[in-house]
């Protein structure tokens, strides 16, 4: 099968893709069901991407700009770490998660940023929603279309008190982004508990930091 795209870029989209999310909630998030929603985001971000040449070349600092501005507002965050971190995220102290939180992100944002320099002339398009009109979590499916065969990318997302929806997590090819890093994050909580994650982590953090120089 001709994969147009690899993992890593559909996983760095589906992220980015929630940069949008809460640029017209307040008008029409509660209006919308989520998959004219997810539509509506992904190309959004689509057209960002192809649009700012920094962007598409992978410049790290002005993705992290975008992720701490426009993604991570409109991402439950909180609930993908605690997710990915698994029983230990209950062992940990506030001061940890918060730790967690900010290296997972880190890790994120390096490990995917690159691979936005691959998003060309990609379209968007939403399977047909299977949910009720009153659901509060809902399973978005999409197809990534361009050259290739079309590439499965969905979305779970959840709807908060005001209306607005949020990305929790996302499928890739096959494969949930938090039950994915959720194996990992278990092998370094079982052999050196939440501290030994989290230095885990900020150590792959410079290491990707030094490589993108």
């Amino acid at each position: 099968m001709n994969r147009f795209l690899s993992r890593r870029t559909l996983t760095a989209w589906a992220f980015c893709a929630a940069s949008a999310l809460g640029m017209a909630s307040a008008v029409s998030a509660a209006e919308e069901p989520a998959d004219v929603f997810i539509k509506r985001v992904s190309s959004d971000i689509l057209d960002a991407i192809k649009s700012d040449k920094s962007i598409h070349n992978g410049d790290v600092n002005k993705i992290i700009v975008l992720v701490d501005q426009r993604v991570m507002p409109n991402v439950n965050f909180l609930r993908m770490t605690a997710s990915a971190v698994g029983p230990g995220w209950r062992q940990a102290t506030p001061e940890q998660q918060k730790r967690l939180q900010d290296e997972f992100k880190i890790l994120l944002v390096r490990t995917y940023s690159g691979a936005l320099g691959q998003v060309s002339d990609q379209t968007i398009a939403v399977k047909p929603l299977r949910a009720a009109a009153d659901d509060k979590e809902v399973l978005v499916r999409t197809e990534v279309r361009g050259k290739g065969d079309p590439i499965q990318l969905d979305y779970r997302v959840e709807k908060t008190a005001d209306g607005a929806w949020k990305v929790y997590n996302m499928n890739v090819m096959g494969i949930w982004l938090v039950e994915n890093y959720k194996t990992q994050f278990a092998q370094e909580i079982n052999a050196k508990g939440v501290d030994g994650l989290i230095a885990s982590l900020a150590d792959r953090n410079k290491t990707n930091a030094r490589a993108s120089k």
